[in-house]
Order: structure tokens, then sequence, then C-alpha cells
């Protein structure tokens, strides 16, 4: 049996978590390089609770300069089995609306420059990102959001941007024409990278404006957005604080091997392995390599 570690990513309004006891921020180093921040550890209710602020503390990094690899990495050495993403969002739909939270199911990414593989040349994987998020933890979450009384939807395809632009009002109608729900800049390629680490993953996609397509809010304005983020800080820190409290503390296998990807997935044969590459991996696929 494993016990559940409990890993969130978001922004700097996360981390002051109510019930969150004897936390500490916590330097841990990663051979992918430096990690957006330290993490702050602590415990809500006896469960282990791992932060990292995913810009940096003070939003030092852009969407498209966030060591992904590096964050992930350090998550799983921290033990982390379930991580919830929290991500400032854009609406692509008229019925979610400002406010809302949205449990994403699915994924589509856009971003082209960022390393979104721990595994290349000298050690070759293929992990399956057909269910990108794990069932058995979004039920904790919508669990969680119900008894805080939140406004939320649970369902949904996030479309992942480059950035660090908002969208062109065509760009904005086409990604409305594939049927995607919301959109934002961080969670790709952190999806992928916590299922090459076989940690189940949920995103929690709060919706701070409409995207440009809308005839009414045309513009993305960042105090708009600012301000939404301030007034839902409360209801964030309150989700994942329930989330913690309720989550069971013996990790449960994933129904959609979240937690067993690299089962099958490596193709290089031990003797063709790079070494050094082997090393940097002990830590994310230490358990089949």
């Amino acid at each position: 049996m494993t016990e559940t570690v409990l890993g969130v990513v978001g922004g700097s309004g996360i981390y002051d978590l109510p019930g969150l006891e004897h936390a500490e921020w916590v330097s841990v180093e990663s051979p992918w390089g430096a990690p957006s921040d330290q993490v702050r550890i602590g415990r809500i209710d006896g469960l282990k609770v791992v932060f990292l602020p995913r810009h940096g503390r003070g939003h030092v990094y852009a969407p498209s300069d966030i060591n992904y690899r590096a964050n992930i990495d350090v998550l799983k050495r921290c033990g982390v089995t379930d991580l919830v993403s929290v991500s400032a969002c854009g609406s692509l739909k008229e019925e979610l609306a400002p406010g809302t939270f949205v449990l994403v199911e699915q994924f589509i990414d856009r971003t082209f420059a960022r390393e979104k593989s721990f595994f290349g040349a000298g050690c070759v994987a293929h992990v399956s990102m057909a269910y990108p998020v794990s069932p058995r933890l979004v039920d904790t979450v919508e669990a969680a959001a119900r008894s805080e009384n939140l406004t939320y939807r649970r369902g949904g395809t996030y479309l992942a941007m480059e950035g660090p632009q908002f969208s062109s009002l065509a760009e904005s109608h086409l990604y409305r024409s594939w049927g995607c729900d919301v959109i934002g800049m961080t969670n790709m390629p952190e999806a992928k990278l916590a299922r090459e680490a076989e940690i189940c993953y949920a995103t929690v996609a709060m919706i701070t404006d409409y995207d440009s397509w809308h005839p009414d809010h045309g513009e993305v304005e960042i105090q708009a957005i600012i301000k939404v983020l301030q007034d839902n800080a409360a209801n964030a820190q309150n989700l994942v604080a329930r989330i913690a409290r309720d989550i069971p503390r013996i990790h449960e296998a994933c129904p959609v091997g979240s937690d067993t990807a690299l089962e099958f997935a490596i193709m290089t044969k031990p003797e063709a392995r790079d070494s050094e590459l082997v090393e940097k991996l002990r830590a994310v696929a230490g358990r089949v390599l």
C-alpha cells in the first residue's frame, strides 16, 4: 500500500491553505534543472501536502519559461501520488462564465516551444494520453467543489496555447469550432509529464474571462483577470484544503492507469539505454527501469 501525498501546482494565492500545519519551504534539486521555486510542505489532517508555485513566488516565469520537467520531477521526489493543478483560464463557451471552476477531462496541446518529455534519444518511451486525468482524483475534486458550494462543471477540453500573448479573434473562433471549453497556457506539457512520472493528475480551471471571441468582452484585460483571481482566491484555497481533508489516505489504483503509465512504455532495450539519461530518470521512472 502507498500513502497518498497530495501535490498542488498553482498561483501564489493557493499556498496559504486553511488548516495547513507545520509548513515549511524546502529546496529540492532536480537533474532537469531548477524548478519554478522551492516547494512548501505541510500537513492537513495528517495528510502530506506539497505545494509548488508554478510561476515562482512573485510570478517571475512566463508560461513558456517554466521548467515543467524539473517541476514534475521535484514533486515526484517529494512522494506526490496525486497532483491537482489549479490554473487561470479563459472561457470558450457562453455558459462558462468568469468565476466558474471547470474540472477538465481532455487537452489539446498547441504549445511548440517547450520540452514535453523526460524521455528521448538513449531511452525512448511512449505513454498513452487518451485519458490524461485520473477520474478517481476528479471524483474527489468534484465532491470537494460540491461541499464548498462552488460554481463548477465537470468535463470539458482545455486548449493549451503557447502564449504569452492572448488569442487573436480568429484563433479564438477556431478553438471554439473545435469544441474546446477553456483556454490556458500552462497545463501542457505539465499533464504529459505527470503521466510519464506516473502521478495521477487533475486540473481545476478557474475561469477569469471570456476569450476574445465574445462580442461583449472582445478584449482580454489583465486587470479584470486579476480581479476575478483575487475574488476566487479564498474559494480555491478552501477547495484544495477540502480535497486534502477528503482524499483517501491510501492511494487507490487509477482506473485509467495514470499510476502505471510506464508499465510497457519504454521501448529501448536495457543494453542500449544511455546511462546518463537513465540516471536522470531515476525519480520519475525508477519503478520500471
